[in-house]
């Protein structure tokens, strides 16, 4: 069943349904837990339903230290998180919530809400999953996990996958990288803007912090409806994988040549552990890979780029400029890392045809 919507601005098609059996039940409880940096959020409410908001005073938080678990809190502490839970029930509440942040802990979990769940007494045939004769059921439940650990969970989340965002419909393009990206612990990330021809600014940039700055660039010098893509390569990668990241930009980059220029920036702040020259021999692999058709869409190619072997980087991209006679600029730690961005904003102005 697929289903148009319209939720606020933005159009999709239902694709993911929930269908659930109704559970006779009595008492609601509320639980959640978050990730934060210093510690994990842990939510209780013995008034949890749909009316958990107008009760939100009922709501008791846990803050367990990174690398503790529940179970390592004292008595008094547990005792005031469950005020509210009636005594038969005790056992087995405690038990959910602590196997609940075990399973959260081991499976990479963001976040977890159950809201409500409840308690029913159990069957005869599976007093094994109970406490005290109490079975917990969680009759809601929404729970986010790390995606970027899905290199390390692979076995334990099997075939899980991950539904794209209502509205968002990701190019085969964006797929692959994600594919690469959920097998290294690097990071790979790709979102395309604009497809070429409109997409006439494309960025090859390591490190998450400068691809928003390249972006954010761009946009102040008023040029944002060229910006073909948005994305980064992070934490490391190799040759090979920095190779398959950039043949996928430039596949989509290259496409429907006009008389128009274009231009590829290649760039990032000082590199902390990433080895440039590294990483360069993958974009250098591509770029030959792409002569032809980076020549037939008129790219001048923009690099700036610091860190660990840079230099040896840097000759990299002035040898393969000379030999595929592409005009490409190199820069090193001398300029500043946006520097590189008004220069091709030129170039991009030069060849418009109006």
């Amino acid at each position: 069943l697929l289903l148009f919507m319209k939720i606020g601005d933005v159009e999709g098609i239902l694709t993911h349904w929930i269908i659930e059996p109704f559970v006779i039940h009595e008492a609601e409880f509320y639980f959640s837990i978050e990730s934060l940096r210093e510690h994990t959020l842990v939510r209780f409410s013995p008034k949890g339903g749909i009316d958990v908001e107008e009760n939100w005073d009922a709501i008791r938080n846990l803050e367990v230290p990174v690398g503790e678990n529940i179970a390592q809190q004292s008595k008094d502490v547990l005792d005031s998180f469950l005020n509210g839970v009636p005594s038969h029930l005790y056992n087995a509440t405690m038990a959910y919530i602590t196997t609940m942040f075990d399973l959260f802990e081991a499976l990479d979990f963001v976040s977890i809400e159950t809201n409500p769940f409840t308690l029913i007494k159990a069957e005869e045939s599976e007093t094994e999953n109970s406490v005290d004769g109490w079975q917990p059921v969680p009759l809601d439940m929404c729970a986010e996990v790390d995606d970027t650990a899905l290199f390390k969970q692979v076995r334990n989340w099997g075939d899980m996958s991950f539904p794209d965002a209502f509205g968002n419909y990701k190019t085969d393009e964006e797929k692959h990288v994600e594919e690469l990206d959920a097998k290294t612990g690097a990071s790979l990330k790709f979102t395309l803007l604009r497809p070429a021809p409109q997409g006439r600014i494309w960025t090859l940039v390591a490190g998450g912090g400068a691809s928003v700055i390249f972006a954010d660039t761009v946009v102040d010098l008023h040029q944002s409806g060229y910006l073909g893509n948005y994305g980064e390569y992070s934490g490391g990668p190799n040759a090979e994988q920095t190779y398959e990241y950039a043949k996928t930009v430039l596949q989509v980059a290259t496409q429907f040549p006009d008389k128009q220029g274009r231009v590829l920036l290649i760039g990032g702040g000082i590199a902390n552990f990433t080895d440039v020259a590294k990483t360069f021999k993958g974009i250098v692999h591509a770029l030959k890979e792409f002569k032809e058709q980076l020549l037939a869409c008129n790219f001048r190619i923009y690099v700036r780029r610091a860190g660990p072997n840079y230099k040896k980087g840097l000759e990299l991209m002035k040898l393969v400029g000379k030999e595929l006679k592409l005009p490409v600029y190199v820069y090193g730690p001398e300029h500043t890392m946006t520097e590189i961005i008004p220069m091709a904003i030129d170039y991009i102005k030069e060849t418009t045809v109006e």
